[in-house]
């Protein structure tokens, strides 16, 4: 059920995008709003607390072993510089804040954008192999991105099979992640270290689209509205999961 709530909420934000034809208006930055918030509540209430009672659990057993060379705080603030240097290369496109100039031949999609993009969806997937219910925060998140990313994309021109090659990879990336995690060896070795790292993008992702999500830093009720409705969801859902 990962594999499929990952990889086709990118295909069904592409679908969206392709035959309904929206511009990136109030309603799709309101959905991201949301997005961000269901997610960083499900890392906070949910991911955080377990991969710290996890790591705290493993260190008191095994304390000197080599897997523990650092702590796991330290991979969160890894997680958080590597989205910030991904993001150098992507221009914010995780988190639908990016700029693309309509030309009239058409133009390619950079490979920087490409492989920063492809990096950010693999890591996503790594901690969704133990902890089932962030698929759910994931493919919200990845629904709007998909959509955003779409009509930026033909807005500048870009051929409709290089977007829908983009598309399917990006789509696949998160559920290889999944897969690493499941089946690899070294992945299951160092799963706290790359949990660590994934939480960092998390953080950083959900926190910057919230932050983004008011235009001018105005006060809104509809954004603030629509925020508390994710983060609330997002505690229900780890009481559920709890139990």
């Amino acid at each position: 059920m990962t594999y499929i709530i990952t990889f086709f909420a990118v295909i069904i934000g592409y679908v969206l995008a392709l035959f309904l034809k929206p511009k990136v208006n109030k309603n799709i930055k309101l959905f991201l709003s949301f997005s961000g918030a269901f997610l960083l509540g499900l890392v906070v209430t949910h991911l955080l607390p377990e991969m710290f009672h996890h790591h705290g659990h493993d260190h008191e057993n095994c304390a000197h072993d080599h897997n523990h060379f650092l702590p796991v705080g330290a991979f969160i603030l890894i997680g958080i510089l590597f989205q910030i240097i991904l993001e150098y290369f992507s221009k914010g496109a995780e988190h639908g804040h990016m700029h693309l100039h309509a030309s009239e031949k058409k133009v390619s999609i950079p490979v920087t954008l490409f492989i920063s993009l492809c990096l950010h969806a693999l890591f996503e997937g790594f901690p969704i192999a133990n902890n089932h219910q962030l698929a759910y925060g994931i493919g919200v998140h990845h629904l709007p991105i998909a959509m955003i990313l779409t009509i930026l994309f033909y807005q500048a021109n870009i051929s409709k099979i290089q977007v829908l090659l983009f598309m399917l990879a990006f789509a696949s990336m998160t559920p290889i992640g999944i897969y690493l995690a499941e089946h690899m060896s070294w992945a299951q070795h160092y799963s706290q270290q790359l949990t660590g790292i994934a939480v960092g993008i998390l953080l950083h992702i959900s926190s910057t689209i919230i932050y983004e999500s008011n235009e001018n830093h105005k006060f809104n009720l509809a954004k603030l509205s629509i925020i508390v409705l994710g983060f609330v969801l997002a505690y229900l859902m780890s009481l559920g999961h709890s139990h």
